[in-house]
């Protein structure tokens, strides 16, 4: 390096010319910021000191300067001033103050094919620093198509500078004869998480394929949290909402929907359970998606051993908006089991977005892993979007474990997938809410609903039979409703569309949503979306001719914090 360094220098400095002079304007020197790479550091620090000292030597103008910490100044030359910086995975809140240290943020997908995956990255203090040049530096492997996309890293900087220029060095990638094999070339898999130390469900219920993050502090008010993603594109998976504490008036109209219901939803639990066993396979592995889809996973569990004694595996597993299922998951998954055994398991649809991005995320994943396909069809306890052909029922009514958070799902938070708290070898994390065992009913729940199983028992047998015989094929009418109240509302956003009594419920209870549709007539299935939307000061508009329940709506011009398909605000794109 330090023998190519002068020759490279001087190509760079050739490219670069005459990058604003003396003459620039405002009659400021000529900036350069010399940019590297994540940890590809010290190559283009050392070419920003080289730039700098080839331009010393060719012209008249002062000498090298100091040097300082991050966004380092080796001073002026010529009169120029060039420095030098660094992208980064670390999500940082920037703040327009004079005060603050990071003031700007630029955000470009990852385009070196890291091994835990897609994510964003960071180039801070760049936009608005007035650089008449950026020089990005990166390695042979980090040139890549990501890179020059629409969306990438050069894109990114270009509306922030006069100039872009890409500087690669090679790659060094030693010999076979200079490399000692290692031992294993996987890293160790770690165990699932079992209850009582993590969860209230029993340890044979599930095996939360999850980091345990319960001493770390994610979580943040709402209106806190929303300003974060809405200031700066954060994620929604980075951070935690506070989790909703029920009112007295709340929890006894949970108890009350749920001693209505307890026989519906087990006749449900039932028909989708044999409709499994039917179709998909006589000893399936039970994967539910964190958390909603678990005490469906567990109730299925429960059913298949009452009903025909077997001891069904039953696996959570995180996926994440617009990031795509845990793969450190699958991978323990196939490792452990027949991939043809696997099913994945939810509560309910709305207009089919996680249907959508399962199937995506497991093509992608055979696409770089290959081996056994995994069947991406998810399998749900209600579809009344008409997503899925395996299916309790598709009538949209008030499953209670909606109604609550992670009192009802094993005391156990949303998933959070942040790249400082979760590495290549890890499960995405999740929380144990031991503090709130006092108001725990996930057990509670899971048992009133088995104890209705001998009473639905025979007509689950009717209903089976009649939906083997019968043509399941996915509509998708849903999805075509919510693009039409999407247009008609002006949101124009169908992610903004939260269809169904869960996912309205889900609004309520994690943000303040613009708006409730509520169909005419709709009786106490409601009940709770009521009393949620009075206590969130949230109107209830009764309409006609609405395929759901009911659709809770969020507006981008005005909900703050309002999340698209990729997880981020939409006011901010």
């Amino acid at each position: 390096l330090e023998a190519a360094l002068p020759a490279l220098a001087g190509q760079l400095a050739d490219a670069l010319g005459e990058p604003g002079g003396p003459g620039a304007p405002g009659g400021r020197p000529a900036r350069v910021l010399v940019l590297g790479n994540e940890e590809l550091m010290y190559a283009p620090l050392r070419l920003a000191r080289a730039l700098e000292e080839s331009w010393a030597a060719s012209g008249a103008g002062s000498g090298a300067g100091s040097w300082a910490g991050s966004g380092a100044e080796p001073g002026a030359a010529a009169g120029r001033e060039v420095r030098f910086s660094t992208t980064t995975r670390s999500p940082v809140l920037a703040v327009d103050d004079p005060g603050y240290a990071i003031r700007t943020r630029l955000v470009f997908p990852a385009h070196d094919a890291p091994a835990d995956g897609p994510g964003d990255r960071y180039a801070y203090n760049v936009a608005g620093a007035g650089f008449d040049a950026v020089v990005a530096v990166v390695d042979a492997q980090g040139d890549t198509g990501a890179l020059h996309a629409p969306d990438g890293l050069l894109a990114q900087l270009a509306p922030h500078t006069g100039r872009v220029l890409l500087a690669v060095v090679p790659s060094y990638v030693p010999e076979a004869s200079d490399r000692q094999e290692p031992i294993m070339t996987d890293p160790i898999m770690p165990e699932p998480l079992r209850g009582p130390a993590f969860s209230s469900y029993a340890a044979e219920d599930v095996g939360w394929l999850l980091q345990d993050l319960s001493d770390v502090e994610l979580e943040a008010p709402t209106e806190e949290r929303e300003e974060a993603i809405q200031a700066g594109g954060a994620h929604y998976a980075e951070s935690l909402p506070v989790e909703y504490q029920p009112s007295p008036e709340y929890q006894e109209l949970y108890q009350s929907a749920l001693t209505a219901s307890a026989a519906r939803i087990a006749r449900a639990v039932g028909t989708v359970t044999e409709t499994v066993l039917a179709e998909r396979s006589p000893s399936p592995v039970l994967v539910s998606l964190a958390r909603a889809g678990t005490p469906v996973g567990v109730l299925m569990r429960r059913w298949a051993q009452a009903r025909h004694g077997l001891d069904l595996p039953h696996y959570a597993v995180s996926i994440v908006r617009g990031r795509g299922i845990d793969a450190n998951a699958l991978r323990w998954l196939v490792a452990h089991h027949d991939p043809a055994d696997i099913v994945f398991v939810d509560g309910w649809t709305g207009k089919g977005a996680i249907t959508r991005e399962l199937r995506d995320a497991l093509a992608a994943h055979q696409r770089e892993v290959g081996g056994p396909e995994i069947n991406p069809e998810i399998v749900v306890l209600a579809d009344p979007g008409s997503c899925v052909p395996t299916y309790g029922t598709r009538e949209d009514f008030l499953i209670p474990s909606a109604c609550l958070n992670s009192t009802v799902s094993g005391l156990i938070s949303r998933t959070v997938l942040r790249s400082d708290l979760v590495g290549p070898a890890d499960f995405h994390g999740a929380k144990f809410y031991r503090e709130l065992a006092g108001a725990d009913v996930s057990v509670a729940f899971v048992d009133a609903v088995a104890a209705c199983f001998d009473e639905v028992a025979e007509a689950v047998d009717a209903e089976v039979k009649e939906l083997l015989a019968a043509d399941r094929t996915p509509t998708w009418e849903g999805w075509a409703a919510v693009e039409r109240i999407s247009e008609e509302y002006g949101i124009h956003d169908v992610n903004l569309v939260k269809p169904g009594v869960g996912e309205t419920t889900r609004v309520l209870l994690r943000r303040v949503p613009w708006k409730i549709l509520a169909q005419r007539g709709a009786g106490a299935d409601l009940d709770h979306v009521r009393l949620l939307a009075e206590q969130r000061g949230v109107p209830v508009e009764e309409v006609d001719g609405l395929p759901y329940t009911c659709v809770g709506l969020i507006h981008p011009r005005f909900t703050r914090g309002a999340t698209g398909a990729d997880g981020k605000a939409v006011a901010s794109k």
